[in-house]
């Protein structure tokens, strides 16, 4: 299935990363797995563009009672108090 730009922007795919799954699979994807690699890959489900900005912040420090993970990040603001962070991006 030859694959042009405008079929990748529906799925949210840079020809970049069509390039890796090409070679991932040896052979060009048909359209349920272009379109089934354009959602894991999304923002929603793989965090692909947060992540790395993510990772920028600093996360650690004798404040942090709970850093980066699955749970809520809480952070000691003293006196017996902490905030707790908590991100859901799925509905």
């Amino acid at each position: 299935m030859a694959v042009d730009e405008r079929q990748l922007r529906e799925v949210a795919l840079t020809s970049d990363e069509y390039a890796l799954i090409v070679d991932s699979l040896g052979r060009e994807p048909n359209r349920l797995e272009l379109g089934m690699l354009g959602v894991l890959w999304s923002e929603h489900c793989s965090y692909k563009t947060s992540r790395p900005l993510l990772r920028r912040l600093p996360s650690g420090g004798s404040r942090v009672l709970q850093g980066p993970g699955e749970n809520a990040g809480a952070v000691d603001v003293g006196e017996g108090w902490a905030v707790v962070f908590k991100v859901e991006s799925h509905n």
